[in-house]
């Protein structure tokens, strides 16, 4: 668990100084700790230095081991809901926890339309608990947006990825506009600024066709 935790980023190594919002920091990180193992995070808005470590679309995710989700639920005549989750190497994956927790709070019988942003594109299992979430409630679309293939060379991840198709759930790889709305939408702005753009990082554009390629190859 140790080696995991140093390839966590530190706010210094993400150009930013480590002591932004001295009390602040201290009280969130001292309460991430108390958290129990196995956890699921949810929230409105995640970390700025989260996001830039596990949404970069880059090829080789070292150390990106867990899965940011953020979600939005449209649903008819209501507001539409939106937060994200995170797992935490959790029993359950950020996926089927949104399955477990969120939907259910929505209202039943309804048509909803679900959005997801995540780091990275479900694993085998989660797969399958999304087909079957979708076979299951009729009035269910969604759309995955990922910000890259997980394991994508593995012929059951390709199947897994084909059989969420066939379930009807739609799957694109995120465009840097798609990177922007998360970064405008999801992520904790500093308190008290304007709100600072998005920055894209810059192979951004390449990895994005990247994966789009491989993405339309496997489907």
């Amino acid at each position: 668990k140790m080696a995991e935790k140093q390839e966590e980023p530190s706010n210094a190594q993400n150009g930013e100084p480590d002591n932004t919002e001295e009390g602040e920091g201290k009280k969130k990180k001292v309460k991430r700790e108390d958290l129990p193992p196995f956890e699921i995070v949810t929230g409105e808005r995640l970390p700025a230095i989260f996001f830039k470590f596990q949404f970069r679309n880059v090829e080789y995710s070292s150390g990106r081991n867990k899965t940011f989700l953020c979600y939005v639920v449209e649903t008819q005549g209501k507001e539409p809901a939106r937060g994200y989750l995170e797992d935490e190497h959790a029993a359950a994956h950020a996926e089927m926890a949104f399955f477990n927790t969120i939907l259910p709070t929505c209202q039943a019988g309804a048509r909803h339309d679900v959005t997801w942003y995540v780091s990275s594109s479900p694993c085998v299992t989660c797969a399958q608990g999304i087909c079957q979430a979708l076979r299951k409630d009729k009035g269910l679309r969604l759309t995955i947006m990922v910000g890259r293939l997980f394991m994508w060379e593995e012929p059951e991840m390709q199947a897994a990825l084909r059989s969420m198709k066939e379930a009807g759930c739609r799957l694109r790889i995120m465009k840097p506009q798609d990177f922007e709305y998360v970064w405008k939408n999801f992520v904790e702005q500093e308190e008290g600024e304007e709100a600072k753009s998005f920055v894209p990082w810059e192979d951004i554009q390449e990895n994005f066709q990247y994966y789009e390629e491989k993405l339309a190859e496997i489907l």
